[in-house]
Parts: C-alpha cells; structure tokens; sequence
C-alpha cells in the first residue's frame, strides 16, 4: 500500500465516521487523548487538520512536543488506521476559513467550549507514518511517508 492509498482509505473514514481520537504528550511525558474533528483538504497531501482554541490545554502540549498520534475507525470497527506525525500550530486565516468550510458544521461542542468563534488555529499534523489495521483479517500494514 501506497501513502495516496492510506490517505484515500483515511479520507473515506473521515468522511463516514467525521471524528477522530488525538494523542498528545504533556511536558512530563504523560499521554492525553481526546475526540476531535479532523479533515484532510484538497491539494494537501499527507496532512490531517483539525482546529482548537490557542488556549486549549493541547495546544500548549503540542507547542511543547510535536509529535502526536491520530487514531481512525470505521464505525463497524473493520479498518482502523493510526496516523503519526507532528503537528505545526497554523494561524493563518485563509486556511481557517478553509477548513471550516469542510467542518464547520462538526464544531458545535468545540463553539461551547471555546467561547468566541474566532478564536482558534488550525493544527496541520504532517503525516510521516500511518498504520493500516483489519483486525477481522488479522491484517496490519506499516507506510512511511516521505
């Protein structure tokens, strides 16, 4: 399986389930996950987004350590696809206009918990390995991305 493959499968899910769980690690090494609502954009290859608020617990772990995991099930449990990669903290407007376009209708409980709707990045995860799992199969394929 290629990286277009995975992305492909990922987009699919994403398009079905619309969450994702997001691992994150704070500054004693100590894992955190939560539910978020990722997307992967047209005409950007190898990348997850998602949005959070700049005052977000997770945004300081992630302004602390890059490196996160993003977990994607199908909603029958069949394929499960991990995603690694770090994640650059984006505040620039056309792409936050650009993803809201795509989610902004997934968003209700994040409104409620950030406050004033525009106040929020955007956070790029740049794919550099996903893992592919059918575990009716049992079946489990590694890509590196490049």
């Amino acid at each position: 399986m290629k990286p277009n493959e995975i992305m492909q499968k990922l987009d699919g899910i994403l398009s079905s389930v619309k969450t994702a769980v997001l691992a994150t690690t704070d500054q004693t090494g100590n894992p955190h996950v939560r539910w978020m609502s990722p997307v992967i954009l047209a005409g950007q290859p190898n990348a997850l987004y998602a949005v959070t608020s700049p005052h977000f617990t997770k945004t300081n772990q992630i302004g602390e350590h890059a490196d996160v995991e993003w977990m994607v099930q199908s909603k029958d449990l069949r394929e499960i696809i991990n995603v690694r990669g770090k994640v650059n903290i984006i505040d620039n407007p056309a792409l936050k206009a650009e993803i809201l376009q795509s989610i902004g209708d997934r968003l209700n409980v994040f409104w409620k918990l950030s406050g004033e709707a525009t106040d929020y990045v955007v956070l790029e995860t740049v794919i550099e390995e996903a893992v592919y799992y059918l575990p009716m199969k049992p079946q489990k394929v590694r890509i590196k991305f490049a």
